[in-house]
């Protein structure tokens, strides 16, 4: 009998009646003879709602109180599956984050997970009883409630799943899987049957909202064999494995985008040594994070230019930065630019194979549009481009890669 970890999500779990159909859905998977955890996030709109209250009754946040209002919303779920459960006749109990306990550090809002007391989980799942365990959440050292940040429920769901050594982490989502771009933008995308933890980590940090990196992370650091599915649906999802189970690789096997994205660019900086630490330094400072970067040399060799990108949410704050740092710095002109996208090609097979570049960069040249910043990884290209070509730079990229489906 194998262990199996089932997340729902926000939308999955949005009422009684879709609480009743994940019920459902897991009481097949007992029938069907597996031994079954459940970890589920706040019914939809519930996390928003209790930290606008949280809002409205302080100015200036408590963050472990903040912690403790915002994790509630679990606790009803957790609660409401388990009683769904035992009224079809399934044996079932509800573990809230500090009952376990999952522990974690004392980084309220983003805490970290440390680890996870799994006996009592283990007994119950021995014994046939179904385990429905609140996501989002743990305990500190102090015995104070903590919350995960963005992704939260899933990183629980992975992480139970390392301390089990489940067979397989199933995520149910409101998608049916991992596409090889965007369905919404590009018709002809196409389901992945299986993808490897590191395109999915470029794919999850690049743009595509399914899997939260951090999941991801924790996902390839134990060896969790992940799946993405529906729960509105009965198709089958996209596996997250490791690259030895996926027999025939293929070179690109996604394109995505970002429009959170903006550009700065710095005019006749002083091409002197340190200038670039002193641009970056006080940015990281004040906890912005700097991605792609360019710097063009004058030919007098005595100024460059320096273009890099920023998230658009910090445009502001960086702006702010910079201009109070001008005198330091001495440059000639400030220029920022939230009209701006990053287009990226994703594939493990680029690591054995020529022409990836070359096929993207003459796409992009004979669709008429315009590279302003490209960075590279093994695995990875990236480039920037004018916001307005955002839709023809992906189905064009997806035609040239022949990702098109058939």
């Amino acid at each position: 009998m194998a262990i199996i970890v089932q997340k729902f999500g926000g939308t999955s779990v949005a009422d009684i009646d879709r609480i009743g159909a994940v019920a459902d859905r897991v009481r097949a998977s007992v029938e069907a003879g597996d031994r079954v955890a459940v970890v589920v996030s706040a019914m939809a709109g519930v996390t928003n709602q209790l930290a606008a209250w949280a809002a409205q009754a302080a100015r200036d946040m408590d963050p472990c109180e903040y912690d403790a209002v915002v994790s509630a919303g679990e606790q009803v779920t957790t609660g409401l599956l388990t009683l769904c459960l035992q009224d079809r006749g399934i044996a079932a109990r509800s573990w809230l984050g500090w009952q376990l306990p999952i522990r974690t550090d004392r980084v309220h809002g983003r805490a970290r997970i440390s680890g996870i007391d799994v006996d009592a989980l283990g007994k119950g799942l021995e014994a046939g009883q179904v385990q429905v365990v609140a996501g989002f959440q743990g305990v500190t050292d102090d015995r104070r409630v903590a919350t995960l940040g963005r992704g939260g429920s899933d990183i629980t769901a992975v992480a139970l799943a390392a301390a089990l050594r489940a067979e397989r982490c199933d995520i149910y989502t409101d998608v049916d899987g991992v596409y090889t771009s965007d369905p919404r933008i590009v018709a002809k995308a196409r389901k992945l049957d299986k993808i490897t933890y590191e395109e999915m980590l470029e794919m999850a940090s690049l743009g595509a909202k399914v899997l939260h990196t951090r999941s991801v992370e924790l996902a390839m650091k134990h060896n969790v064999r992940l799946q993405v599915l529906s729960s509105f649906n009965d198709l089958p999802g996209t596996l997250v494995v490791d690259e030895d189970e996926i027999v025939e690789q293929e070179l690109v096997s996604g394109i995505t985008y970002s429009r959170d994205e903006a550009k700065v660019t710095l005019t006749r900086v002083p091409d002197r040594p340190g200038v670039a630490a002193a641009i970056f330094g006080p940015l990281s400072d004040a906890e912005i994070n700097v991605d792609m970067i360019v710097q063009n040399v004058a030919a007098d060799g005595q100024s460059t230019d320096l273009t890099f990108t920023v998230a658009r949410s910090e445009l502001k704050d960086a702006l702010k930065v910079l201009e109070g740092k001008k005198s330091l710095l001495g440059y000639d002109q400030l220029l920022p630019d939230p009209d701006v996208v990053k287009v990226s090609v994703i594939g493990v097979g680029m690591r054995s194979h020529a022409g990836v570049a070359k096929t993207m960069f003459e796409t992009m040249a004979a669709k008429g549009i315009n590279i302003q910043v490209i960075s590279t990884s093994e695995i990875k290209i990236s480039v920037l481009i004018a916001e307005e070509y955002t839709e023809l730079a992906l189905r064009a990229l997806h035609s040239a890669y022949g990702l098109d489906a058939g």
